[in-house]
This record gives C-alpha cells, structure tokens and sequence, in this order.
C-alpha cells in the first residue's frame, strides 16, 4: 500500500491511497496536535483493481491541527497493510524578498529580510527538536501580469536563489525547491492582474512533502 503524501489535503480532509491487490476498503485514523482522535473514517472500494487511485474522505469532530494519520488497506482476500503519515507542517512568517522585474538575483539590500527569516525557522527547530526528518520547502508563485510560461520560469528561478541563500547559510536540514507560477494563487483574478498578495514565496517546515497543485502542469520538489 501507497500513500501519495503530496495528496493529502488536510484542508479538504482527504487523501489517497493505491493497494497492491483488488482493494476492499479503507481506513484511516486522524489524531491531532493534543494526542486525541479527530477523526475515524472507512470507505468501501467493492474490489476496486489494484493500483487504483482510492480517495477516502474524513470529517474532523473539532479544529486542531493534525499530528499523525494512521491508513490501513484492506484486500478483497482478508489481508490488510497498515501505514502512519506525519503531515506536520509550519509556515514561517516572512518578510518577502523584492525582486527587480524579471531577475531572480537576490539584492544586497534584500538580504536582511532573509536572516530574519532564517532565525525563525532555526527557532522552529528548536522548538521541534524532537521531530525528526524536518526539511524546509521553498515555494515560489506569481500574479497574473505576462505570460503564464514566464511567470512558472520566473518562479521556479527565485525559489531556487532563495533555497540555496538557505543551503549558502549553512542550514542542516534537507532543502528543496518548486515554483508554481500563477497556478496557485491567494486571491484568483483574471489574466494580466497585478495582486500583491498572489506575488509570494512560501517558507515552509514539514515532516513529508507539501501537497502539489493538481492541473495541467506537472510539479515536483526539487533538492538541492
């Protein structure tokens, strides 16, 4: 059994799983920050053949953020596999780093901004000293002023500077890398819209990799 970790939206309450045999149900278990239980759900897949993509769907009993999920896949013949994920995330509030048009150069003037930004998530890590296998996520996005093509070229340029302005500074932990463009905005607007708040990159900890937007465009977290 396979959970795709880039699928589960704990906003949307769902996630993904593919058996290797003709699927019975599945189950999950949603536990949050305080240790308690969120969630319990099942769904019946009615042997759904194996590699099938099962959606299964859960309705938290209260707000908090989630710790651990707990999956258990269930073959058409009595067998199961059972698998826990840890969808820990923290955004770190920022400060963003101004760009001149079309550069992904970060200026002298800039740099600041990002040392503030790396003692955050130094103090994050700290604080979560006892989670193990944290990586920071650097996520690039624009607004919908030029082409989309150069806007998803332009993103995925200054998430990589600012990832490797990270790795440059030392910072242990794994650090990767994706920019989205215009295919994952805060505010949705029409084409050739100039919205600050869609202009952003993301900092963000995690245990496994942040979700992926689905769509047209294949994206994947590049190491550096």
């Amino acid at each position: 059994m396979s959970v795709d970790r880039s699928r589960v939206d704990l906003e949307g309450h769902r996630l993904e799983v593919k058996l290797t045999r003709a699927a019975c149900k599945v189950e999950i278990q949603v536990i949050g920050e305080s240790g308690k239980i969120l969630a319990n759900a099942a769904k019946a897949f009615e042997g759904a053949a194996a590699g099938t993509v099962l959606a299964v769907d859960w309705s938290p009993i209260r707000a908090e953020t989630v710790s651990r999920i707990e999956v258990w896949g269930h073959d058409t013949e009595g067998n199961y596999v059972g698998v826990a994920i840890t969808p820990w995330n923290v955004k770190i509030d920022h400060e963003e780093v101004n760009f001149e048009t079309d550069s992904d150069k970060i200026r002298d003037a800039e740099v600041p901004k990002l040392e503030a930004s790396l003692d955050k998530v130094k103090d994050a890590l700290a604080k979560h000293q006892d989670l193990k296998g944290i990586a920071l996520y650097i996520a690039g996005h624009t607004d919908t002023v030029g082409s989309p093509e150069h806007n998803l070229n332009l993103s995925r340029k200054r998430a990589r500077a600012i990832a490797a302005w990270f790795r440059g500074r030392g910072l242990k932990i794994p650090v990767a890398w994706e920019g989205f463009g215009e295919h994952s905005p805060i505010v949705k607007t029409g084409d050739e819209v100039a919205e600050a708040k869609n202009r952003r990159v993301d900092y963000i900890l995690a245990l496994d990799p942040p979700r992926l937007p689905q769509g047209a465009v294949t994206f994947g977290w590049k190491a550096l």
